[in-house]
């Protein structure tokens, strides 16, 4: 059994480990609320630890805090996040093109990639861009239900819009703000971008996968709530490799975004410099996928109520 990041079910586990079926924590994550949490409760988990063959964590801090809350040193290893190994989309570049020509993105104005927005996010956006003059912008809200109600604040903000979803309209290539209204393209728009905020940061969501537009070699603004992907974001951020806003509320905040993106649009150089140190990062911290694979072989080829204490020496030899 594989169990990702942090799906820990005491029952389920018990029961695994009483038919000693091998179970590994691949890709584990603790953060640092959940170990706040955890260790109020450390007895009780150390014999839910108890079952598990292995852990395989993201990052080294991940591996101190599980060890911490009672994880057996020998069972635990630091694979790195396989997160940097996912595949960015293919066969994209039809759709892109396909978007491209017919918004008419490449004539002039920069482009604003909102990504994975949240509520109160457009608004806060949508006001930033009413202080930059001319750019154009295009919002891809997180969740489809969502899709109406963010229609009709881009038309309570006054500015001329398009709707992905709508027929092709001659007033595409002109309209400032771009309603992606669809599932499944947002990969494909990622290069068309001269920046790419992801959602879900600004307001407390935790944040959305910097990973992909970090990929395509764009410049990457994120909020301050990233704790869905701490890790990332703290490597992103040692290596100048992203923007990250402070905290903010109330209606400083569209003040602060405008400040960012006009800093950013009036620095080419930096800019471009910044998503080529994003997408460096995504290539140098490839490679989670072979290590992890590596140290829970020993319990995929192993015959079933193998001694667990075998696997465990394979495993150390792997490591």
């Amino acid at each position: 059994v594989l169990i990702m990041e942090t799906e820990l079910w005491p029952n389920f586990l018990r029961e695994c480990k009483a038919r000693q079926i091998p179970v590994a924590l691949v890709n584990g994550r603790i953060s640092k609320q959940s170990f706040r949490r955890y260790k109020l409760i450390r007895f009780f988990l150390r014999r839910v630890l108890s079952s598990l063959s292995i852990a395989v964590m993201q990052s080294e801090m991940d591996t101190e805090r599980l060890e911490v809350l009672g994880m057996p040193k020998e069972r635990l290893f630091t694979a790195g996040n396989l997160k940097f190994d996912a595949e960015v989309a293919g066969g994209l570049r039809s759709k892109t093109e396909e978007i491209r020509t017919r918004f008419g993105l490449d004539t002039g104005a920069p482009l604003i990639l909102a990504a994975s927005t949240h509520a109160n996010e457009e608004e806060i956006i949508l006001d930033s861009v009413k202080q930059l003059g001319k750019v154009r912008l295009m919002i891809a809200p997180r969740h489809p239900e969502r899709f109406k109600e963010v229609a009709s604040l881009i038309q309570q903000s006054g500015l001329s819009w398009s709707r992905r979803t709508n027929p092709p309209a001659p007033n595409d290539t002109g309209a400032t703000v771009i309603l992606l209204d669809t599932i499944g393209e947002l990969p494909a728009t990622y290069e068309l971008a001269h920046i790419v905020y992801v959602g879900g940061s600004i307001v407390d969501k935790g944040g959305h996968n910097v990973l992909e537009p970090a990929a395509s070699g764009v410049a990457v603004v994120t909020g301050a709530h990233t704790h869905n992907f701490q890790a990332i974001v703290e490597l992103m951020n040692e290596a100048n490799a992203i923007v990250q806003l402070p905290p903010l509320e109330g209606c400083a905040a569209g003040d602060e975004v405008a400040h960012v993106f006009s800093k950013l649009l009036a620095d080419p150089a930096g800019r471009a410099e910044l998503g080529r140190r994003a997408k460096q990062l995504v290539t140098d911290n490839q490679g989670a996928a072979n290590r992890t694979i590596e140290l829970i072989a020993p319990l995929i080829s192993s015959k079933p109520r193998a001694n667990f204490d075998s696997i465990l020496t394979a495993n150390a030899h792997t490591s």
